[in-house]
Parts: structure tokens; sequence; C-alpha cells
């Protein structure tokens, strides 16, 4: 299936209108559920071959987020982890650290192969895999500021949607919004609620990264 088309703010609703502000919103239309995995792969083809690049990818539900894992574990160029309802508090603290500090690196540009064993290693983008009952909270955690945020499923509700944008999106990092279907209806709610503009995502995926 061809895809058709420094310091932590003082408060998350001071993070959430910075993101709101310079972040850029677009949206895939799938045709049918049955081919969403395969435009989801697709996507990361074009997306996820970037050198370091940090990207976030929310789920409704665990059982999702455990079939998103399961395909992209199987991609070579993505460094892949998770967060889930049962993790260990040190497990979770360091993934989030982790990818954070992927996140300075990709802000200062220093993302390169200092040679040995773990060249592929370092050459990889870095994902999280998330749902919404364990993002980032904003009263224990810092935001880990992704340059991509794909909403592998589309939330229902706009305060969802924001609460994403808060806790896992750069300030100009790039929204991208999977829709099938009926789902169309729903975008359109939280475009017009959250005042946004979400355009379809081109088809040379590399001129908004």
């Amino acid at each position: 299936m061809a895809i058709d088309a420094a310091d932590s703010p003082s408060s998350p609703s001071q993070s959430l209108a910075h993101s709101i502000g310079q972040s850029s919103h677009f949206y895939i239309a799938v045709d049918r559920i049955d081919y969403k995995m395969l435009t989801f792969v697709e996507l990361l083809e074009e997306v996820g071959r970037r050198s370091g690049l940090p990207m976030v990818v929310c789920c409704n539900s665990r059982d999702e987020l455990d079939a998103v894992c399961y395909t992209v574990s199987s991609l070579p160029y993505i460094s892949l982890s998770s967060l889930y309802s049962d993790l260990g508090e040190s497990d979770r603290a360091q993934i989030l650290d982790t990818f954070r500090y992927a996140t300075i690196k990709w802000n200062q540009g220093t993302v390169q192969s200092t040679g040995g064993e773990d060249v592929e290693e370092e050459l990889k983008s870095h994902m999280v895999v998330v749902t919404d009952a364990c993002l980032p909270i904003a009263s224990s955690e810092s935001p880990v500021p992704a340059r991509v945020l794909i909403n592998y499923e589309l939330p229902l509700k706009k305060d969802v949607y924001m609460r994403r944008m808060a806790a896992c999106l750069a300030p100009d990092g790039i929204v991208i919004n999977m829709v099938v279907g009926g789902e169309v209806v729903t975008l359109k709610s939280i475009e017009e609620a959250c005042n946004l503009i979400i355009a379809e995502l081109p088809i040379q995926v590399s001129e908004i990264l």
C-alpha cells in the first residue's frame, strides 16, 4: 500500500502552547485497516533511515503497541524501545534518559559514527513506542522532545492529542497522523478544536525533515 500522500518550560501548558505554535502537523490517509501496518513501514522507510533521528510512536492500546514493536524490531535501521505499564521504574528512566540524550545529539548536529564495533547502532534512528497511559508525566518527568511524533492510532479526544504533544514533541517537531477511513471526521474535529492546520503528508517526506 503506497502512502497517499535546554531548560524545560515552567509548565505543561506553556510547553503545549510552544509546540502548537511552531510544530507542523500532517496526515497519511490509509484506505483500509488491513494496509495500515504496511503503510507505517513504508513511512519508516522514508523517515526512519535518518541517522540519529529521534521519533516517538503513540498507540491507544497495549495490543497495538506490541504489534508496532514486533514489526519495527525487524527493521535494522531503527533502535527501538517501548514504554508500557509493567515496565520497571529504573528501566523506564533509562529509556527516557537515553532518548533525551539522542535528541540532544540530533539538535546539536553531532550524530555521526565514531567507529568501532557499534558503528551500526550509532547510525540508527531512535524510536520509543508508548501508550497514552505511559506518557512522560509532567509533574515528575521531563518531556521527551522528539523530532517526529507519529500517531499510529489517532486519539479520540483533542485533550489526548495535546497531551501527546506536550509530553513527546520538540517545539519545532513534526506530527504525522495515520488516518483510516472514518477517522477523517475525528482528525477534522481535532484540527478545529486545537486550532491547527493538518495537511496531507508530502510524497517526498524528506522535504519536511
